[in-house]
């Protein structure tokens, strides 16, 4: 792994995370990069982003430095529940009640 790759900044704690979940690299950047959802993070001037990949939901926290450049903080993934279908009395029912 790389401390910059993609063009940014990654700290030894995003790296460690990311060997010892298993995460690529290149998926971390491209959630960065191109996020389904961002949303102000806990930490002052950071950024929680977000991606979806299958059935996980991938996390990167990153912030500006002081010299404006963008650095990696935190990855991590979260397995998302499956959305499961209604069941056949719950479709009836839902006929009938029309």
């Amino acid at each position: 792994m790389d401390q910059h790759f993609g063009g940014v900044i990654w700290t030894n704690h995003a790296l460690d995370r990311m060997r010892k979940r298993g995460i690529k690299q290149s998926d971390a950047w491209a959630t960065w990069r191109n996020p389904d959802l961002s949303e102000y993070a806990r930490i002052k001037g950071a950024w929680v982003y977000k991606k979806t990949w299958e059935n996980q939901s991938m996390r990167v926290v990153a912030k500006k430095n002081e010299k404006e450049e963008w650095v990696i903080l935190s990855v991590w993934t979260k397995q998302e529940k499956e959305t499961r279908k209604p069941s056949l009395f719950r479709r009836l029912l839902k006929k009938l009640s029309l």
